[in-house]
């Protein structure tokens, strides 16, 4: 066999040879597949976060509709450990995975009518490290006697509104989720939810004039007042 025999038979051999092939293709898919891979556990991490913050965000919200020291021939009181005490629920809640208080904020407003008959924030408690702005109003924001602009009442549109003689909770919650593996193309993701409950049964919503609808009896526990940033009880 002549030597351009030879070679031509060679080559036709190597056409149909497809034992590589295999293995090139699965040199040129693996890259898309990881990435695929990785993206489908980032949202879903991302999701359970989602889910996990807007649960902390009612079970606050709930607790504290919930919450109240019954007292002799009066009504119930609410009181500034009562406070601590969701705070320090959610915190637990988030655990190691949703460090809540570390990465994040959780405002709690009481939205009442006053005597005016007008929308007001009769207190606010705040705890968390993370500062964040105000979305409807601080402590004592009220209702103007007339038009629309100012505060008229909290979430989406001004929606939820207080009836006389009684109070809503509403909890804001914001957390930082920082992705598991692309945190240095993602970068962090506000993640933030709401919350809101009548208050159940009945409830003293005085308070005392200093406190606003929070009752301090001794034991005296600290005030988690919205000017402090911490994660500490």
């Amino acid at each position: 066999m002549s030597l351009i025999g030879s070679f031509a038979k060679r080559t036709r051999r190597l056409r149909k040879d497809q034992r590589g092939s295999i293995i090139v293709e699965f040199a040129y898919t693996l890259p898309i597949f990881t990435v695929l891979g990785f993206t489908g556990i980032e949202l879903a991490n991302m999701a359970v976060a989602n889910m996990r913050v807007s649960q902390i965000a009612m079970t606050v919200a709930d607790n504290l509709s919930r919450a109240k020291q019954s007292v002799p021939s009066a009504l119930p009181q609410f009181r500034e450990v009562d406070v601590n005490d969701a705070f320090l629920g959610a915190k637990i809640q988030g655990g190691n995975n949703i460090p809540i208080l570390t990465n994040g904020r959780i405002v709690v407003s009481s939205l009442q009518q006053n005597a005016s008959g007008k929308q007001t924030i009769a207190w606010q408690r705040c705890k968390g490290m993370r500062v964040v702005p105000v979305t409807y109003g601080v402590q004592g924001s009220t209702q103007p006697n007339s038009g629309t602009s100012g505060f008229q009442g909290m979430g989406p549109n001004a929606s939820v509104k207080a009836e006389a003689n009684s109070a809503i909770i509403f909890a804001e919650v914001t957390y930082t989720y920082v992705p598991l593996i692309a945190s240095s193309i993602m970068g962090p993701t506000t993640i933030k939810k709401e919350a809101a409950y009548y208050v159940r049964d009945d409830r003293d919503l005085t308070g005392g004039p200093e406190n606003n609808g929070v009752y301090n009896p001794n034991p005296v526990a600290t005030k988690s007042t919205c000017n402090v940033y911490d994660a500490t009880f």
